[in-house]
């Protein structure tokens, strides 16, 4: 089978003993005529990761030692792929059934593609899919793609973000100075160079649960997008639009926030 059939998933984990199985399922359950690498790269995790890892030994590649972070252990684990096309799946995060069959399709057929992204949902510790009508706005925002929108909002979903090695070598690696938003700085960096192809497709679901960093963190996740966009293109148009499209969603998030307490 030629090298460009093969992809690699990454998957970067610590402490998520509670969903990593799940993730792991995702990835193997996937058709098995699909010639595929799976490799998990673990932070030395003090929970119960590594008797979940030990079970799938042989059938993943994984390893457990201290890291400088997810994108540290993220760019690990690419420079050891194999696989011409890269995944990178967060250990809470999973696959759609059929959804690497469906990448490798369509970099088979668009040859000259480095990159594209998919559709994903949003789902909860017990896999039920929420926030549909966030999931509604971005399947609508992420139809077309320009350089412009995606300095002014990252609609793209990271679990459903595929790409070429090649392509991360040349632009790569991921930041790991960027605790929350370092896939939004790779984006920018493969959109200079490269036009996303589009899968019309639901591919992965993106799990929001009590410890997940887009929690916890999403003040200081759009804020250091924003700083990201400035990094790369200062034109104050853009910024100005980029800033309103910011203090609008985390004031969202906050309301958002406020009205789940009141219920509980």
């Amino acid at each position: 089978m030629p090298e460009s059939h093969k992809i690699s998933v990454i998957t970067p984990s610590l402490n998520q003993a509670s969903f990593i199985e799940r993730t792991i399922r995702s990835v193997l359950e996937q058709e098995e005529v699909l010639f595929k690498e799976y490799i998990v790269i673990d932070g030395a995790s003090n929970d119960d990761t590594h008797t979940i890892l030990q079970k799938y030994t042989g059938r993943i590649k994984w390893i457990s030692e201290p890291d400088n972070g997810q994108a540290d252990a993220i760019n690990k684990g690419i420079a050891m792929a194999t696989g011409e096309i890269i995944g990178w799946l967060n250990s809470d995060d999973v696959y759609a059934p059929g959804a690497l069959q469906k990448v490798i399709h369509y970099f088979d057929e668009h040859p000259e593609c480095q990159w594209l992204y998919g559709k994903c949902k949003i789902i909860d510790e017990e896999d039920k899919e929420i926030r549909k009508w966030l999931t509604k706005y971005k399947d609508f925002r992420i139809r077309k793609f320009t350089k412009e929108s995606l300095l002014i909002e990252n609609c793209i979903s990271q679990p459903a973000v595929f790409f070429r090695k090649s392509a991360f070598n040349k632009v790569g690696p991921l930041a790991t100075g960027l605790p929350f938003a370092m896939d939004y700085d790779l984006w920018l960096r493969f959109a200079r160079d490269y036009h996303p192809g589009i899968v019309p497709d639901y591919l992965a679901g993106f799990r929001v649960h009590m410890h997940s960093k887009s929690n916890r963190n999403s003040r200081e996740q759009f804020i250091e997008q924003y700083h990201i966009h400035e990094k790369y293109d200062k034109r104050r148009v853009y910024l100005f639009l980029h800033r309103i499209f910011m203090y609008t969603t985390i004031y969202g998030y906050w309301l958002i926030a406020q009205l789940r307490n009141r219920k509980s």
